[in-house]
This record gives C-alpha cells, structure tokens and sequence, in this order.
C-alpha cells in the first residue's frame, strides 16, 4: 500500500506529482495575498480553503470547463455562507439549513463534474462558518479572501502552470441509465445523505456543542465519490482509519510544534501535498494528512488540545455511523445492482474497441481505436471502484471477494489483449487478414451472451472453437480475448443463490 501510495508506478507523465506541487504553490499564493492584503488568520484560513476546493474539486473535462467552474464558486458559496452567518446564533434554523444544504449539495452530482464541485464548495461553505464562527459584521473581509484566494490559484492553476493544456482531454464516463425520482442514484444519494447527516447533527451536538459539526462533514465526505452501499461503507472506514492514525500524528507533530509558525507552515504544507499526492490511491492516507492539516490549523488559531484530537475522532466516528445507517436502511443502492451495470458497460466497450482495431486494420481512416481504449480504462477505474467493497480484506465472505477478483483479473485480460489488438492496427504495415472478420464476430457473441438478460449458462458462452497457434498479432489477441471472456462466463452467470458479486 506504502509503495502505491507514494511510488506510483502507475503514474504516467508524473500527473500526482504535478497536480500536488501545484496544489502547494497555489495555495501557497492564495493565503500570501490574504496576508498581503492584511486580512486576519481568520479570513487567510477561510481563502486558504478556497483554493484549496478550487484545485482539488474542479474537475470538468477541459481547461475553459475548469475556469468556468472556478469562476462560478463564489456566486454558489457566497450565499451559503451569508444564510450561515445570519443563522448563527438560530441553533434551529441553522441546524435545518445545514441538512438543506447538505442534501442540496448531493442532488447537485446529476449535473456531472461542475455540479460535483459547485455541490461540495456549497457545503464546504456552510461547513467552514461553522468551523470559523462566522457572523455577518466578518463577511465582506471573508468574501475578499476567498476572491482574492480564488484568484490567486487560478493564476497558478490556468496561467502559471497549466500542464492539462498538453494533455489529451480526458474521457469523460457518464453513470449507467438511470430512473426518475427516487429510482435516479444522485436523488437516493441526497435522500440518504440527509439523512445520515440529520443523525450525525444530532449526535454529534450530545459529544460537543461546538464542534458537532465535524460528525455532519464525516458523513457528508463519505458519500463524496460513492454510488452503492458497499463504496460508502467501505469509505466510510477509510475516513475512520485515516483520522484515527491522522490524530496519532496530530500528537506527535501539531500539539507540540503549532507555536512555531515557520513549522506550523511547513507542516500544512506538506500536508497539502500528501492530500493532492494520494487522493487518487488510498482515501486512508489522503485523511491522514486532511487530519494532520487540520489539528496544524487549530493549532494556529489557538485551540488546540490533546481533547481537541480525541473529540475529532469519536464525531468522526458518529458521522461514519450516520452514513452507514442511511445507506443500509433509506433507499438503499445495492453493490450488485451498481456493478452489474458497470461490468456490462465494460463488457460493451471491449466490442466497441475490438469492432475500431478490426476497422481500422480493413483500412478504414476514421476508425478510431486509442480512444475506445481510453474510454475502456476509465470505465474499469469504475468498475475497480464498485467491486473495491467485495475485495476489501475485511469482506468476511471469503468466496465472494475470490470470485470478484477472478472478474477483476479476467477484465484486466481484457483490457491488455485490446490495447495490444489497438497497437497493431496503429502500424500502418499491418494488414486485414480475412480471420478477423470471424473473430470479431465471435467477440461480439461473447459479449452478447455475457450481457444478455436471460442469463445464457456459462457452457453455451464457453463453447469456443479450438485455436491453432497463430503468429499474426492481432490474431493472437483476438483469440487471448475470446478466451479471457469465455472465462468470464462462470462467475458471471453462476446460479442466483452462489456467493458471487451479490452484496
């Protein structure tokens, strides 16, 4: 886990490293200018925050979809941090503000990457009046740091150093067909959100009238990059572990050292670049360092403690708890339900790619393999994320987490024989050889009878012919392919009553 987290072999282009270092100068000039300008520790916390959200949660697909996004974060968050302000001193009215904005911020996920960041910055925004104590006589200095704040990263990120304009424009995956009403997974999501969060409010303000609202982030955070029951549970330990071993630090590194400010900086800058350097490969280590920034943070306000440290860990514990009683008892989203459809989008865009490469080698110009095969690698990044539930070591249904990996292994097969199949139809030697027409058929019955509805048995899916060693490479992919799909078939389509990728 050490070596995935900060090695990163599968880090091509140095993207982690890249997106952390410009994370910490960003921020970095974002709380200089607050200090510049004069503002107060207050106010350069609160646009420290800022651009924070602003680098870590703006994630459109292109860098103007990006600058859009930032622009269009304060017009979100200052309206919800004035009706935190107004409610500040309304216990009620606040605490029933919150839940909207919660369940807001979560219903606003429909509307892809932008209403994904425009949903976490309203919340963050209500979040840290809380954490500030904001009233309204402090708004227009908090408004003019996170402006200041907002603008400042934006200079690092889309002036500075903006490496995505030499990247290729990610593939951007849609969640499966989705119902109306409560049948739709972002509507469910926000139901159970608030309602987690509702519990967490509640017991989190009987550990601690002002901090209570640690427990409503702990909840609202776990459901953050979620669909099922299973991603949120097993989030919502990671979120646990990670304060807990964060705390752990906390006393060993913020309680003795939050006086010295030149320290107390390094440290929150270091632990800016743990939070952007791991977020994309271990939630557990990404809070580690969320926890370790924030004990600094308290500290160089002047409220630290070691109570301070223990208090965080048990409200994070209840919003933990909130979470996993929303999303085992309202409108509860199955594992199974989830990654059954992600699996099937996989299954489709192995086609979808074998059916471009065998195009693309009868000389056709505008097939287009490369990005299939993108597309391909993003949709098993999802399919990677609803299974994670099932091959979590704590999954105490040992025959269960054997059989998803078998899936996850077989489509990572998959996955190598279409990228090597897309490789020989880039070379513009390579030729059409008449086989491939039949093989490719032969995929595409495969895929058939793997996504079917009616559940065709694992024999008929099996029942490939016998290959002759090949030495054309293409011919050797397709056939590895067909194997690797006919393997598919038994864990698939094993009875209704085996403990399969059912959870």
């Amino acid at each position: 886990m050490l070596k995935r987290a900060f090695v990163a072999p599968d880090d091509p282009g140095r993207i982690r490293l890249r997106f952390a270092s410009r994370a910490v100068l960003g921020i970095g000039l974002a709380v200089a200018l607050c200090g510049a300008a004069g503002h107060s520790l207050v106010a350069a916390v609160a646009g420290g925050l800022a651009a924070l959200l602003a680098l870590f949660t703006v994630t459109d697909p292109t860098v103007r979809g990006q600058a859009t996004t930032t622009a269009l974060l304060p017009v979100v968050g200052f309206p919800v941090l004035a009706l935190a302000a107004v409610l500040h001193d309304l216990p009620v009215a606040r605490d029933l503000a919150f839940l909207a904005v919660v369940g807001a911020g979560v219903y606003a996920r429909r509307w892809g990457p932008r209403g994904h960041s425009l949903g976490v910055f309203g919340f963050m925004s209500y979040f840290s009046a809380q954490f500030l104590h904001t009233v309204p006589g402090r708004l227009p200095e908090l408004y003019a740091a996170v402006l200041l704040s907002l603008a400042g990263s934006s200079v690092v990120r889309f002036g500075v150093w903006c490496y995505e304009r030499r990247l290729a424009a990610p593939v951007v995956v849609s969640p499966p067909a989705q119902g109306a009403g409560l049948g739709r997974v972002t509507t469910r999501q926000a139901v159970q959100a608030t309602s987690g969060a509702a519990f967490a409010l509640m017991a989190g303000q009987v550990l601690s009238d002002q901090r209570w609202y640690w427990a409503v982030g702990a909840t609202w955070w776990v459901f953050v990059a979620t669909t099922s029951r299973g991603e949120t549970i097993v989030r919502g330990f990671r979120r646990f572990l990670g304060t807990v071993l964060g705390i752990g630090l906390g006393f060993a590194v913020a309680v003795p050292l939050h006086h010295e400010p030149v320290v107390a900086a390094l440290v929150v800058a270091l632990s800016v670049f743990g939070i952007f350097y791991t977020a994309a490969v271990s939630y557990t280590w990404m809070m580690l360092a969320v926890t370790v920034m924030a004990s600094m943070l308290y500290g160089l306000l002047g409220v630290l403690d070691a109570d301070l440290l223990v208090l965080r860990v048990t409200e994070t514990a209840v919003g933990a708890v909130g979470a996993l009683l929303a999303v085992m008892f309202v409108l509860p989203v199955t594992t199974h339900s989830v990654t059954e459809a992600w699996v099937e989008r996989a299954l489709r865009c192995v086609h979808t790619c074998t059916a471009e490469a065998a195009a693309r080698l009868a000389g056709s110009q505008e097939a287009d393999p490369p990005r299939s095969v993108a597309e391909l690698e993003a949709i098993l990044g999802r399919v990677r994320q609803s299974l994670a539930p099932l091959v979590h070591p704590l999954n105490p249904m040992r025959a269960r987490r054997r059989r998803a990996r078998h899936v996850l292994a077989l489509l990572d097969e998959c996955a190598r024989e279409v990228r090597g199949l897309a490789s020989v139809a880039a070379d513009p030697e390579a030729s059409h050889d008449a086989r491939l027409a039949a093989a490719c058929w032969r995929v595409e019955n495969a895929v058939e009878a793997l996504t079917a509805s009616e559940r065709r048995t694992p024999a008929a899916v099996a029942a490939l012919p016998a290959h002759p060693a090949v030495t054309e490479p293409a011919l050797a992919h397709l056939h590895s392919l067909e194997r690797a799909l006919a393997e598919l078939a038994a864990p698939l389509h094993s009875p209704p009553g085996a403990p399969l990728l059912t959870a």
